[in-house]
């Protein structure tokens, strides 16, 4: 894909196949290993699909020609995809914002001369009782949903994406979670976790604990951080090739504004070794979903 390196001002250009490098703060992504990467999908208001990336200490945004929808998902979650060079392919859930259906998105794309587009984009109605959702986090078999004060998980059949009946799990206070994305399964067993992470209202970067076997008994959480985080419509783990006990944190505000930060031991439920801070604002005002 052809880099493009422009202002931040021509950000709404990025709907053309370009990838767009937007200028950053030194100090934030000095703290940030150069293999680490991580990404988030975003939606214009036009229904143009955008992909918010930190990868080789840049913050970029990129898109591909046609990748459109006819309207903004409230939630949205990735649940598989491939890809080389010249092609990819996704699957995806994404609620409906007046409908109440959750949708499977299914995309492809080639690139041919240098030149990309879209060979399949379908949203397929799967499940109806998904109004109002605000957050959709996935982690086979498991789909998490937030809506109102409530976290429910069902669970995701592999073959078509259907999800089963709703599971109401422990709490009334989701409603104070700005964001949340399964991170990984941890313990075996009966002992088999899912760890949940996020952001909430009182500035928290929080994990939660659910038992696989037994969700609605209750569900431990540790506060990796307890101030700073309250912003964040958006937040994404990524992936460091060189560092593979660290997480890279992508967060996004809604005015545009994002953070990269690094996490050195992504397991040890504490947060004191977390580095980074402001990438200042770069324009980012697509809804974005964590990842």
């Amino acid at each position: 894909m052809r880099k493009t390196i422009v202002s931040v001002a021509a950000l709404a250009l990025a709907a053309t196949g370009v990838v767009v490098v937007t200028s950053s703060s030194g100090a934030a992504v000095g703290d940030v290993p150069a293999d680490c990467s991580a990404f988030t999908s975003a939606y214009r208001t036009d229904g143009q699909r955008l992909s918010y990336q930190f990868k080789s200490s840049k913050p970029s945004v990129s898109s591909y020609p046609g990748d459109k929808l006819a309207w903004i998902p409230t939630a949205h979650q990735q649940m598989g995809g491939s890809g080389s060079t010249d092609s990819f392919s996704s699957t995806e859930f994404a609620t409906h914002p007046t409908d109440g259906y959750l949708y499977l998105l299914s995309r492809q794309g080639v690139r041919t001369d240098g030149v990309w587009k879209m060979t399949k984009n379908t949203a397929t109605r799967l499940k109806t009782g998904f109004g109002n959702t605000r957050i959709l986090a996935y982690g086979y078999p498991y789909l998490y949903r937030v809506t109102g004060t409530s976290l429910y998980r069902y669970t995701v059949n592999a073959s078509t994406g259907m999800p089963s009946a709703a599971v109401k799990l422990p709490g009334t206070r989701w409603d104070t979670v700005n964001t949340l994305i399964y991170e990984r399964t941890g313990g075996t067993g009966a002992a088999a976790v899912d760890v949940l992470l996020g952001t909430k209202t009182n500035g928290e970067l929080k994990e939660w604990r659910v038992n696989r076997a037994t969700p609605t008994s209750s569900i431990g959480s540790t506060v990796l951080r307890t101030v700073g985080w309250a912003s964040f419509s958006s937040l994404s783990t990524g992936y460091c090739q060189n560092h593979p006990n660290g997480r890279p944190l992508l967060a996004i505000t809604a005015a545009g504004a994002a953070s990269i930060h690094f996490d050195a031991n992504a397991k040890d439920w504490n947060g004191t070794d977390i580095k980074g801070g402001s990438l200042g604002s770069l324009g980012w005002t697509a809804k974005a979903y964590g990842q």
